[in-house]
């Protein structure tokens, strides 16, 4: 996949950023919200479970007392942090619209985290607010939403965050009403997906958004996220890391070590933030040694992409 490397100053990023007042948030005030944001341990062993197991029923799909043998053998483990969606799973509940308040209790009462799903670069067919974005789209020139994500993910379009037509600020009033959700149910940080169109190319997305684009798109949902209280992970975007890094409380990532790009991610660790990484198609046998030396936060998760609660063998 295509990496680029952007060498933008951050003043002509800033310069071109939206004010905060715009999207109706108040200006962050550092020194409190910092004292208040969840902020995880560099080490802290995590699971990601964004469909949801009809045994479950009760937290919503979502299996919170999960402990399974590392990588590294041993007795089973547990997570501290749960990465799961804004919603409780459809099958599970009947519905679209449930917020995964239950499992986010259940995660809480086992002295864990939780982290709130949300995908902010692309916009998802069966989502309750899915009219929202068409409407808007279609009473301005059919210019937000792009292309398929991908054969596997055809429900989903890549959204346009360039601003010509309001488009990103139309996008960011809908991500803060979907934190505020999060907010709601009782998360304590959130992961926004798909923030790395410029990297995919208008073949891709159908869109052509350059890096300083992404930039202040990206540094807009990490403030939005802080504004309401909680903690904001930067999810894949290798090539802005060092732009963003100051930005993002940790570094959620998919296939670094497949591609072998984890260096990138080097950057959070060393700013004592952690890095929850997973791989698809690799064994865990062959990258666990190395996420160990990185100290990666590092699991596997089955070749097609799904997301149940299991399999899940975490590399420590």
């Amino acid at each position: 996949m295509t990496r680029l490397r952007t060498l933008l100053t951050r003043f002509a990023v800033v310069t071109a950023l939206m004010p905060t007042a715009a999207l109706g948030l108040a200006a962050p005030s550092q020194a409190s919200e910092s004292a208040a944001i969840w902020r995880p341990p560099v080490e802290s062993r995590w699971q990601y479970q964004l469909q949801g197991n009809p045994a479950y029923a009760s937290t919503g799909g979502i299996n919170v007392d999960i402990c399974e043998v590392p990588q590294s053998g041993g007795a089973c483990v547990r997570p501290t942090v749960f990465d799961i969606d804004l919603y409780a799973a459809e099958e599970v509940t009947g519905n679209n619209k449930t917020l995964n308040t239950a499992a986010v209790k259940a995660i809480h009462a086992r002295g864990a985290k939780a982290i709130c799903y949300i995908d902010a670069g692309s916009i998802e067919e069966f989502r309750p607010d899915y009219k929202q974005f068409t409407d808007w789209h279609a009473s301005h020139g059919n210019s937000l939403l792009g292309k398929p994500f991908s054969p596997e993910f055809p429900n989903e379009r890549w959204a346009n965050i360039n601003n010509d037509k309001g488009q990103r600020d139309f996008l960011l009033k809908m991500m803060a009403a979907r934190v505020d959700k999060c907010v709601q149910a009782g998360f304590d940080g959130v992961e926004f997906d798909v923030v790395n169109a410029h990297e995919e190319g208008k073949k891709v997305t159908g869109w052509t958004i350059s890096p300083a684009t992404q930039l202040i798109y990206n540094r807009a949902l990490a403030d939005l996220a802080h504004s309401k209280g909680l903690s904001v992970a930067l999810k894949n975007d290798l090539s802005q890391v060092d732009e963003l890094v100051s930005s993002f409380d940790y570094a959620i990532n998919e296939q670094c070590f497949e591609f072998d790009e984890c260096s990138e991610l080097s950057a959070f660790v060393k700013a004592g933030k952690p890095v929850f990484q997973v791989e698809y198609e690799t064994s865990p046998a062959s990258f666990c040694g190395k996420a160990k030396k990185l100290k990666f936060n590092s699991l596997k998760k089955p070749s097609d992409y799904s997301l149940y609660d299991k399999p899940y063998k975490p590399c420590r």
